[in-house]
């Protein structure tokens, strides 16, 4: 094993068996570890989505019990419209495949864009809030370097999850178990520990309130509660990501997902709700430099001691540096999710092909790579400042939660089920109140610095629409070429295809689906050595990648199809007058496929030519190469290093097509 390869196992793992069924189910996530996985984003959002509400209430604290309602409400009713996206859309894909089908491919271009760009300020966020309170408890001379221990906990996370999704959730499960356990015990604690004040508790909120509507009026009231509800909108970010990521869940997806979208609704709207309850209830207050989170543990917690053992300091520092530690797990619905978005943007066409590819340890390797390297863009820009993330932060969630809900709503309309009205009353409520969140937010932080989001939204929009184009122009190209199979049946007689000859020439001939390109290959093979191969050789590599990875089923279906399709190549070389068999294989990579079976070729048949179709583009540039893989010369290579004669046949893709 070469050197590099060594390290690459070291830090990513070995390779993965697509052909095992029991890969599929050894890598899918039970409810559990997607809780895990998929809700640490939500539920980390209660170290700041809470407190922010709460302070934005100013002399108004009363209001948040009524916040605190609010705020479980909100959590359960997004989450039950969800559920519902979880049905409806089995195979996954949550906002962006909502959008696209019910509302219209343009929809779910802004939706895809706005999600993938959140997930990369998730990742942000997430690290450099959790780097900051980390350091909060090491000397000052280490905050000089934060942007540097931002940068490595970024890249660590990018390894993590090259390794794989369950390895990457399995090392962070227990940094999400004592975060969520410290929480509810503090919550519990801090509210039975105020339960004589609980009678006098409504009491006073009842009466502040006719108070305040008396004295303010009733639509300036409302308008502080609804102000502190949008602003602690932070705090249903990552609710979505659940029907993002069914295709890493554990058969059956839908059951497994609306599980785990319980286990994230019941924790979220407890860990919320309940931290506005013991802020009113402790009457905690805002201390510079502290977080109200920390105020409230050293308000419940601080004076206990053990003898004269510190045993609230302690707690007091442990639970803080799980709220640290936790916001690196938060980091992960990133990373799992957003390279999901891009796959699926990717079969659409929005984003480059490769963002669908697998790596070895069968994870979106490019998806992950992409969001890794945005990220540190992004902090590196910033800073790693939280304060200017915070202001980035939450725009995109909320609108791509207003186009689910209103997608599902014209679904529920159009569409008789079972259940309807109350089905569309659950995702009409959940669209007014994202949509509600979404305005007060842009309108509070347009000014602030949210116009930096939505520019970086709109011009991955731009580019999005630009590789569309692109492949849109290839495609009607690609159907020309179709329209040669009308006349190959004219060119080609019925004939008895000859016995196979060994020794004669023998073309090899790389293949996809049975089509225009492929015939184009194979006619122009003749065109150029007439009379000279009297065998034909169709090897054919089916590429599992994120549109077929699904289950072994998949693959196996996936198998069927390529075989089916080189019969017709094998039919149509017979019809010809020659000799012809197919060769197919099912990988992840083309070129270790290439590397195993160039070689058994070529000791079959010792005068074998391979040849490979290359798309050729008239105006040849780095958009072009990065949007079509290099393949056909990595091919090329390998077969020249073993010395095996191999030839690019050019299809030539002409500017003037549309």
């Amino acid at each position: 094993m070469r050197p590099w390869d060594r390290i690459k196992k070291l830090l990513l793992g070995g390779e993965k068996n697509v052909r095992d069924p029991g890969t599929f189910h050894r890598m899918a996530l039970i409810a559990f570890f997607a809780w895990v996985g998929l809700g640490a984003d939500g539920l980390s959002s209660s170290n700041y989505g809470p407190q922010e509400a709460f302070l934005s209430l100013g002399d108004h604290r009363h209001l948040a019990l009524y916040l605190a309602v609010m705020t479980a409400l909100t959590v359960i009713t997004i989450s039950l419209s969800y559920s519902q996206i979880i049905e409806l859309f089995p195979t996954g894909g949550g906002g962006y495949v909502v959008a696209t089908k019910l509302l219209g491919p343009a929809f779910g271009l802004v939706s895809g864009c706005a999600l993938v760009v959140d997930y990369v300020l998730t990742i942000s966020i997430s690290i450099s809030s959790g780097v900051e309170a980390v350091l909060s408890f090491l000397p000052p001379a280490y905050f000089p370097h934060k942007l540097t221990f931002i940068l490595v906990i970024t890249l660590a996370l990018v390894l993590l999850n090259l390794r794989g999704v369950k390895e990457s959730v399995a090392v962070l499960t227990p940094i999400f178990l004592f975060f969520f356990v410290s929480h509810v015990g503090l919550i519990l604690y801090g509210i039975f520990s105020h339960v004589s004040a609980t009678p006098t508790l409504f009491a006073d909120t009842i009466r502040e309130t006719r108070q305040g509507i008396q004295s303010l009026g009733f639509g300036a009231m409302a308008f502080i509660l609804l102000r502190a509800y949008s602003l602690g909108g932070g705090t249903y970010t990552g609710i979505e990501a659940v029907a993002n990521g069914l295709q890493i869940l554990r058969p059956p997806r839908v059951k497994t997902g609306k599980k785990t979208m319980l286990l994230m609704a019941a924790s979220l709207s407890f860990t919320a709700g309940g931290l506005l309850v013991c802020y009113l209830l402790t009457d905690v207050q805002h201390i510079a430099g502290k977080t109200l989170n920390a105020s409230l543990i050293e308000t419940l917690l601080g004076t206990w001691k053990i003898g004269g053992f510190p045993l609230g300091v302690w707690l007091l520092g442990l639970i803080l540096l799980s709220e640290g530690a936790i916001l690196f797990v938060a980091a992960q619905a990133g990373f799992i999710d957003g390279p999901r978005v891009l796959g699926n943007m990717a079969i659409d066409s929005w984003v480059p092909n490769r963002f669908m590819h697998l790596s070895e340890r069968l994870v979106v390797q490019n998806g992950i790579l992409f969001m890794g390297v945005a990220a540190v863009m992004i902090l590196i820009f910033t800073r790693g400042s939280v304060q200017t993330l915070v202001v980035m932060y939450s725009i995109n969630v909320f609108l791509d939660f207003s186009l689910a809900q209103l997608g599902m709503c014209l679904h529920w309309i159009r569409t008789p089920a079972p259940h309807r009205g109350k089905k569309l009353a659950i995702n009409l409520i959940g669209f007014f109140m994202s949509l509600s969140i979404l305005i007060v937010t842009v309108a509070i932080k347009f000014k602030e610095g949210g116009w930096i989001t939505l520019l970086i939204t709109l011009s991955f929009i731009a580019v999005c629409i630009l590789i569309r184009r692109h492949y849109n122009r290839v495609k009607a190209m690609m159907r020309r070429l179709d329209d040669v199979l009308g006349q190959v049946g004219q060119m080609a007689g019925q004939r008895d295809a000859p016995d196979k000859d060994v020794t004669a020439p023998t073309a090899v001939l790389f293949v996809r689906s049975f089509g225009g390109l492929g015939i184009h290959s194979f006619l122009n093979i003749h065109r150029i050595f007439p009379n000279y191969f009297k065998n034909f050789v169709f090897f054919s590599i089916g590429v599992v990648d994120w549109k077929n990875f699904k289950g072994a089923e998949e693959v196996k279906n996936l198998e069927t199809h390529i075989r089916g399709e080189l019969q017709k190549y094998v039919r149509m070389s017979n019809d010809f007058g020659f000799y012809a068999e197919s060769i197919h294989s099912v990988d992840i990579d083309t070129l270790d496929v290439v590397e195993q079976r160039c070689d058994e070729i070529q000791r079959k048949y010792n005068k074998a030519v391979f040849f490979v179709g290359k798309l050729v583009f008239e105006e040849e540039n780095l958009f072009t190469r990065f949007l079509h893989n290099q393949t056909a010369f990595s091919i090329q290579r390998i077969l020249q290093f073993r010395g095996i004669p191999s030839i690019i046949l050019p299809i030539r893709v002409i500017k003037t097509v549309k």
